[in-house]
């Protein structure tokens, strides 16, 4: 199993549009044979950074996700074009 979380922050005028963006990002993903979830949160205490709890059950199911067409569209074509910082932890399941 694969798990990240992922980290994007987001300038305050753009944070409803991304937040759009990012449910719709994760509805598709979900829909993915290999996604274990896909959880987006927005951050409580700075409401402009958006953390995605994200899992998959091989490599794989990563990579076809980063290949997807909705990846592409609200990810590369979507989020990235307007994120000011991310970052990636990438964690190992210890069972």
């Amino acid at each position: 199993m694969i798990s990240f979380i992922v980290r994007l922050r987001f300038a305050p005028e753009d944070r409803a549009q991304m937040a759009e963006t990012v449910r719709q990002l994760a509805a598709e993903s979900r829909r993915e044979e290999g996604c274990i979830t896909y959880i987006p949160h927005q951050q409580q205490d700075n409401p402009d950074v958006v953390v995605i709890y994200e899992q998959y059950c091989d490599e794989q199911a990563l990579a076809a996700h980063r290949e997807s067409e909705h990846f592409k569209k609200y990810a590369v074509s979507g989020l990235y074009q307007k994120m000011l910082e991310r970052t990636v932890e990438a964690l190992s399941a210890l069972i």
